[in-house]
């Protein structure tokens, strides 16, 4: 899709004609595109020169905004009406999918979309959120929250990929798991850590891709694996701004401040070592060249599958376990790299508790204790 065209695919709040509240100038510059054509149309003058100088200045104007984002800006582009959702890009980058439905316990959770489907030359298990495309969709969906049906129907998907030696590819896009009463009742903390424990263990290749909203449990309960992946404007976090500041604050009116504290943008999370890989987007978000955005996407499925399929079983599992055991990590002196302005992986020591030895933990801890002067 041609950036003419990405101009006028800007869908968003209605009181801005689908743009972004952060989009302001370029709804001016649109306005001004459109006022142009139509009087070309009208009245016959050739304004084309007029209407290119002002799409090069909304191209121009779009990379600036785009370059500085703030990170509750990128919720925002990560929570776009028009992004490209799971089944937008099992349609653009797979074929022959063939949907599996049910947990074989309760009943079909269509928050999460289940099946086989080829990628490249790659036979693979597809696993998704979906958060739904109209309000109809959106409510049988529930916006994309699943239940413990839909985490135990992944897992049993991710089992059948494991017994046919069938790479799994996860798409993540959910607020978080579904919190009603019905979805407790039946055990959605048990489902998500079931499938955490299982995820680590499944003698299968696994790729995740956090392709919009990362939130809290419902992501992690189909996120573990060997490549964890964000597309460059998703978000992964524990809570929502929302209601980190609902809870820290007493009001959501704090919800930038608590996405800036939350460190929850791909850039960020990519420093601090808890994803691999940042996806690049198309120049003003996924939702304006769906087309670009899956190509990037296929191409970094395709190269991971490369390396993981190479590796042996074993190794495989050994790796995961290892990343996974790695990622609880401490700084020896987080004030000292702040000081010096340099990032924390290079000025801190990171270490895995499992990887110490209990006693020897105590015993670093009570050397540094300082003992009482007695008076």
């Amino acid at each position: 899709m041609g950036t003419d065209a990405s101009a006028s695919l800007v869908l968003g709040s209605p009181g801005l004609n689908g743009f972004l509240e952060f989009e302001k100038p370029l709804l001016r510059i649109q306005q001004g595109i459109d006022e142009l054509e139509r009087e070309q149309r009208d009245v016959g003058r050739d304004l084309s020169d007029e209407i290119r100088r002002h799409r090069s200045q909304f191209r121009a104007t779009l990379k600036r905004i785009y370059e500085h984002l703030t990170p509750w800006e990128a919720v925002m582009v990560a929570r776009h009406p028009k992004r490209p959702l799971a089944p937008d890009y099992l349609q653009l980058i797979f074929r022959d999918f063939c949907e599996l439905n049910g947990d074989r316990t309760f009943s079909d959770d269509r928050a999460i979309v289940t099946g086989f489907a080829r990628l490249g030359g790659y036979r693979v298990m597809f696993i998704g959120h979906n958060k739904g495309k109209d309000v109809k969709e959106r409510l049988t969906c529930n916006f994309g929250c699943a239940h413990p049906e839909g985490y135990r129907k992944a897992l049993h998907k991710m089992q059948l990929a494991e017994k046919y030696h069938l790479p799994v590819v996860c798409l993540v896009d959910t607020q978080g798991a579904y919190p009603g009463i019905g979805s407790e009742e039946r055990g959605i903390s048990h489902a998500i850590a079931t499938n955490l424990k299982e995820m680590s263990r499944l003698r299968t290749p696994i790729v995740c891709v956090v392709i919009g909203e990362g939130g809290s449990g419902g992501a992690l309960g189909i996120g573990v694996g060997d490549r964890v992946a964000m597309l460059q404007h998703a978000f992964y976090s524990v809570i929502s701004p929302e209601g980190c500041a609902a809870i820290l604050w007493k009001t959501s009116d704090r919800r930038k401040h608590a996405a800036e504290a939350l460190k929850l943008t791909a850039p960020e999370l990519r420093r601090l070592g808890l994803v691999d890989e940042v996806i690049s987007e198309p120049l003003g978000g996924a939702h304006r060249e769906p087309e670009a955005a899956a190509a990037n996407l296929e191409r970094y499925l395709l190269s991971v599958l490369d390396d993981l399929t190479r590796m042996t079983t074993d190794s495989l599992i050994r790796r995961r376990q290892e990343k996974i055991a790695h990622l609880g990590c401490f700084f020896e002196s987080p004030s000292e790299a702040i000081r010096n302005g340099r990032p924390m992986a290079a000025t801190t020591t990171c270490q895995s508790r499992r990887s110490t030895p209990r006693a020897s933990r105590i015993a670093a801890r009570a050397a540094t204790v300082q003992p009482l002067a007695v008076t």
